[in-house]
């Protein structure tokens, strides 16, 4: 088969054909041989790996199972997830990555409940919303849902990281799927704010020009103590790893907790909302 020349950084697809490419070569065999193990075509291998045709769920568990990385954070159906997942913003694949091994986590959101945080009817509110505006496709909707379960499920282990979480007031009081839904989400927030690794804040609207952040900010600790911040607006995500840029951030955070509302507080004021008192 012919191989062209594919560069990795060109796109979640690119980089997955080039990584199927990498570690078939890695063990000495053809595509030939790849496909007679994986139960496909050398065509269909060779396709992959060029880029030309997208990889499927089924073929990634297929490779999962032909490399041994079935259920490890590098499986190729997880990766399959991030070429999937097409419309999520540059750099959040690669943070979700980190986020899953981080021992400590920081979150600040404003006018959504953060993923982490959020009921699956709560989700899938706001992923079939963007459906109807044309934003994603019902499938994609399906599996940005099923990705956000992955990522709360990643944090459930023997020793979870410790989970910071500054939201803005808006948060808390925009209505998104109506009575039963908020409130089941509300019910999440008192539920998360209960557990022994985590912390909740409240930033409230009063505290005005005193808020350090205008866009959503995730902070990561790694395990050998090192930063990564993830950013993002409307169009566009950034995933920064150096400590000269990071810290600064890591700074207003901070600054940002010390003028948000107590944990108590916060969950004085979420029973309010819940009770639909002012």
């Amino acid at each position: 088969m012919n191989q062209n020349e594919l560069n990795p950084g060109a796109s979640p697809q690119a980089a997955y054909g080039a990584r199927l490419r990498r570690l078939r070569k890695e063990r000495g065999w053809t595509q030939v041989d790849l496909a007679g193990r994986m139960g496909y075509s050398a065509v269909h291998i060779s396709g992959v790996e060029n880029g030309n045709k997208f990889p499927t769920s089924r073929f990634s568990r297929s490779a999962d199972r032909t490399f041994g990385l079935e259920g490890t954070e590098d499986s190729f159906e997880r990766e399959w997830r991030n070429v999937k997942f097409g419309g999520l913003l540059e750099g959040f694949p690669e943070y979700v990555k980190y986020e899953a091994r981080a021992v400590e986590i920081r979150l600040y959101n404003i006018g959504i409940i953060p993923g982490l945080l959020q009921t699956p009817e709560y989700a899938r509110v706001l992923a079939d919303s963007a459906v109807r505006r044309g934003a994603i496709t019902p499938e994609q909707a399906d599996e940005r849902v099923a990705f956000l379960a992955e990522r709360q499920a990643a944090l459930v282990r023997a020793r979870p990281p410790m989970v910071f979480v500054t939201m803005d007031e808006s948060c808390i009081r925009r209505p998104v799927g109506g009575s039963t839904v908020m409130d089941a989400q509300l019910a999440r927030l008192v539920e998360f704010a209960e557990l022994p690794n985590t912390l909740l804040q409240v930033a409230p609207y009063e505290i005005g020009e005193r808020r350090t952040f205008d866009l959503p900010v995730n902070l990561l600790t790694l395990p050998d103590r090192s930063l990564i911040c993830y950013a993002e607006s409307q169009a566009q995500g950034n995933l920064d790893r150096e400590s000269t840029s990071v810290a600064p951030v890591l700074t207003a955070y901070h600054q940002l907790q010390a003028v948000a509302m107590s944990q108590a507080a916060s969950m004085a004021m979420i029973e309010q909302v819940r009770k639909g008192t002012p």
